[in-house]
């Protein structure tokens, strides 16, 4: 299997579940077993991807599988905030007001600077236990699965309805 298949399984599977989880939240339904047999699967995969991408050796495995283990824990953080957000946007998508997209859109930007700011902050503790180029390839693995996650919900998620100010990209997504 190529890696952009593999990329694209864990996209998917990330997908999946935070759109499944979404809609377990706005059905009132507490997360099953299940849901978090599934988590484990795919934080799983994500685990395999990055390992059979990074060629390290044994003793830089010792010290990085720490700290990304870490920075995953805050990452799933504010991909939940994330995820909560499209949740949002998808109750209120009917009924939208212009106060409830600036809510949506203020969450949406306050996340997207939370998880540049928890990059930067990982940078000086990757830095320290891989070389440069190795901790550069390991950002771009995490690049490559988040532009696939985007994409994929770009795809999915409509834009907001303006009335009867339609876009080009309204047409073209209609």
């Amino acid at each position: 299997m190529k890696n952009t298949d593999i990329i694209k399984i864990v996209a998917i599977s990330v997908l999946v579940l935070s759109i499944s989880g979404i809609t377990r939240a706005q059905q009132g339904d507490a997360p099953s077993d299940n849901m978090q047999i599934v988590r484990e699967k795919i934080q799983a995969d994500k685990k395999l991807f990055v390992a059979s991408n990074m060629n390290l050796t044994e003793n830089e495995a010792k010290a990085f599988w720490g700290v990304y283990d870490s920075y995953q824990k805050d990452l799933m953080a504010l991909n939940e905030r994330a995820f909560k957000n499209i949740g949002d946007y998808a109750t209120n998508m009917d009924k939208m007001t212009d106060d409830i997209a600036k809510k949506v859109v203020n969450e949406y930007l306050a996340v997207e600077g939370e998880r540049q700011k928890l990059r930067q902050s990982y940078l000086p503790e990757f830095a320290k236990i891989l070389p440069n180029k190795k901790v550069m390839r390991y950002y771009q693995l995490e690049n490559k699965i988040m532009a696939v996650i985007n994409y994929d919900a770009a795809k999915k998620i409509p834009l907001v309805d303006q009335g009867s100010q339609r876009s080009i990209i309204d047409n073209e997504v209609s």
